[in-house]
């Protein structure tokens, strides 16, 4: 039986990783003051307030981490351009 839990309580916990999604590109532009991304794809991305920012700049590539439902930003991450 234990093993079972133990079994059921991973899968829970890969499936729910699983849904979380990331949207790579190439910042655009950015507003500091609202915390809005634009990629050059045309997408934009409000942050909130309770997720760090690094320091960000036009033409900087960033993976752009949303939430399981896609509706949310959970990180933002500086990629190297090479």
């Amino acid at each position: 039986m234990k093993k079972i839990i133990i079994a059921a309580s991973a899968l829970a916990f890969m499936s729910g990783a699983a849904f979380a999604s990331s949207n790579n590109g190439v910042i655009k532009h950015y507003d500091a003051t609202a915390r809005v991304i634009t990629l050059e794809s045309g997408k934009s991305y409000t942050i909130p307030r309770d997720v760090a920012l690094p320091p960000l700049q036009v033409g900087e590539k960033v993976s752009i981490q949303l939430n399981g439902e896609r509706d949310k930003v959970t990180s933002v991450l500086t990629k190297p351009l090479f």
